[in-house]
């Protein structure tokens, strides 16, 4: 009994989810774009900090900075 009643359910959901066209898109308020142009900036940062740790590594030695 209970197997039959859940195969329906899963049908009635299967059912419902095909009617379905789509979904409604929700509208990006303006916190929403702030905080996704924020994570953007901090990425582009902490990507432009490394490749600019990585040139300094291989161009310059420690001593060469110890001296100024």
């Amino acid at each position: 009994m209970m197997r039959s009643q859940i195969e329906r359910m899963v049908w009635r959901v299967k059912l419902m989810l095909k009617r379905k066209k789509g979904y409604e898109k929700i509208d990006k308020t303006e916190s929403m774009r702030v905080e996704m142009n924020s994570r953007r900036a901090q990425k582009l940062i902490a990507k432009k900090l490394k490749l600019a740790d990585s040139i300094h590594g291989r161009c310059c030695s420690q001593k060469n900075y110890s001296t100024l």
